[in-house]
C-alpha cells in the first residue's frame, strides 16, 4: 500500500482543526491565527474563505447533514456557517472568552454542544439557545456524544458526567481523582475512555458500571481512538501507538500490541469503515498500520512538520493531515 499525495495547501498559522464533511466533499481546515477555509476534496480548491474569528479560532465541527459548519474561537462566540455558499449565519455568545470543544448530536433531533470554561451550551441548528447546563465543577477538558446521541460526556479534573440528550439530567458521574486530556466512546456504545494526565487510560462500561485502569505511559494521553468494530483502542501518551483489545471483557490483564514511532505520538485514528490505523508523531512521520497481520505496518510517509491533526475521509479513501506549518495535506491510499 502508498500513501500518494492527492493535493496540498498552505494556511496563514498552523492547522489547529481540521474536519472532512459528513458528505465527504468539503474539508474545513481553521487557522489558529482566526480564518477558516473550505476546500473542495476533489482538487483542494478552496470554495469558500471564510473570516472565522477575529482573536483565532479553536475549533471547528460540521453538522451531521452537512449543510452547516459550526467554529469556536477566543472571542467566546460560537458561529454557524452555511459552508455550500460560504456565508455566515448566525452566532451566539458564551461566558467565557474561550470556546474549547464543539460536537454535534448524532442521529436525530441534532443540536450543538459547546463548552467554554466551566459552561456547557446546548445551541439549537438556527444558532439560537436551547439549554444552558449547570456549570461543572472545574473547566471542560473535553466533550463526547454517545454514539446513538442519547447523551453526551463531558469531563473535567475530578471526573466525567453524562448529560442526558432530551431532558439535560445528568443521567451517570463518574469520579476521577486527576486531570482528564481526551474522551471517546466505542462505536458501539459500550466503552466510554479518558485519557488522563496522571498518565494512564480509564474505561468505563456505563450499562455494567464496570471501571478499568491501563497505567504504565510515559506521559499524558491526550490521542485516542477505536476500531469500527469497537474491538480495538489505539492510544498515544509514549513512542509507542498502544492497542488494547476491548474485545469481551476488555484489556485487563491482556498485553497491548505496540506499534512503534522514533518520537512522541501526537494523534492517532482510525478509518472509519474499515481496519487501518493511522499514527503521526512529533518527528513528522505518518504511519499506516493493518493492526490485524503479522507485520502490521503498511506504508510510511515523512512530514516536514508536526501533524496537528489527521483524520480520514468519510469513504476512508484519503487521509488528511493538518501541520504546524500550516500545510494541510491529503493522501490517497493505493494498493
Amino acid at each position: 500500500m502508498q500513501l500518494i499525495k492527492h493535493w496540498a495547501v498552505t494556511l496563514e498559522d498552523y492547522a489547529i482543526d481540521l474536519a472532512w464533511s459528513p458528505d465527504g466533499t468539503q474539508l474545513a481546515a481553521a487557522s489558529a491565527d482566526g480564518p477558516v477555509t473550505i476546500f473542495d476534496t476533489n482538487d483542494g480548491a478552496v470554495q469558500h474563505p471564510l473570516p472565522g474569528h477575529d482573536d483565532g479560532t479553536n475549533c471547528l465541527a460540521w453538522r451531521p447533514d452537512s449543510l452547516a459548519l459550526a467554529t469556536g474561537g477566543q472571542d467566546g462566540l460560537v458561529k454557524l456557517w452555511d459552508p455550500k455558499a460560504g456565508q455566515h449565519t448566525s452566532s451566539i455568545k458564551m461566558d467565557s472568552a474561550w470556546i474549547e470543544h464543539l460536537a454535534w448530536r448524532p442521529h436525530c433531533d441534532t443540536w450543538l454542544a459547546a463548552s467554554a470554561g466551566r459552561q456547557l451550551l446546548a445551541i439549537n441548528p438556527d444558532g439560537t439557545e436551547r439549554h444552558k447546563f449547570d456549570n461543572s465543577p472545574k473547566s471542560i477538558s473535553a466533550l463526547a456524544w454517545h454514539p446513538q446521541g442519547s447523551c453526551v460526556a463531558v469531563s473535567y479534573f475530578g471526573g466525567v458526567c453524562l448529560w442526558d440528550a432530551d431532558d439535560f439530567v445528568a443521567q451517570k458521574e463518574y469520579p476521577y481523582n486527576n486531570g482528564i486530556q481526551s474522551l471517546v466512546w466505542s462505536p458501539d456504545g459500550r466503552w466510554l475512555v479518558s485519557g488522563n494526565q496522571d498518565p494512564s487510560v480509564h474505561l468505563w462500561i456505563p450499562e455494567e458500571e464496570i471501571e478499568l485502569q491501563m497505567s504504565g505511559y510515559e506521559g499524558k494521553v491526550k490521542e485516542l481512538s477505536f476500531d469500527h468494530h469497537s474491538h480495538r483502542l489505539a492510544t498515544g501518551g509514549s513512542n509507542e501507538c498502544c492497542l488494547w483489545d476491548c474485545s469481551g471483557a476488555g484489556p485487563e490483564g491482556r498485553e497491548p500490541t505496540m506499534l512503534p514511532h522514533e518520537s512522541k505520538i501526537c494523534a492517532v485514528a482510525f478509518q472509519n469503515s474499515h481496519g487501518l490505523l493511522a499514527s503521526a508523531s512529533q518527528d513528522g512521520v505518518v504511519m499506516v498500520w493493518s493492526p490485524e497481520r503479522p507485520k502490521p505496518l503498511r506504508a510510511t510517509v515523512k512530514m516536514p512538520a508536526t501533524a496537528t491533526k489527521i483524520c480520514w475521509s468519510p469513504d476512508d479513501q484519503m487521509l488528511a493531515i493538518g501541520s504546524e506549518q500550516g500545510i494541510v495535506y491529503v493522501l490517497k491510499c493505493e494498493s
